[in-house]
């Protein structure tokens, strides 16, 4: 491990200006860097996802254009971001739960 902390692993999807605003991609670079150095991030910007596997996470932040969800999960030696959306349901679509556990096994192996 670095000085820095764990390295981000993106699987899938990204943090950018648009579409999420400015202030929320900053949000996002914040937690994901606490997360990098081992803090634990917890309500009300990230819970767990019981239906995402063993040490993933749905991380919040809102903004003028909605609310949006980065799934991750935290590994020993990375954080391993899966998927990014803009969330407009009360859970996450099945879609989106499906598809990221399709690439943490293609990861995994």
């Amino acid at each position: 491990m670095s000085c820095d902390g764990k390295p981000l692993v993106w699987l899938h999807g990204e943090i950018r200006t648009p579409p999420l605003s400015r202030q929320a991609r900053l949000d996002a670079g914040m937690l994901l860097r606490r997360l990098q150095r081992g803090e634990e991030v917890g309500m009300p910007h990230a819970r767990r996802m019981s239906t995402g596997g063993p040490h993933c996470y749905e991380m919040r932040m809102g903004d003028c254009s909605g609310n949006w969800r980065v799934i991750y999960r935290i590994d020993t030696d990375a954080i391993i971001i899966v998927e990014v959306f803009r969330k407009t349901t009360r859970r996450p679509p099945r879609s989106v739960i499906e598809q990221c556990r399709l690439r943490l096994s293609k990861y995994t192996r």
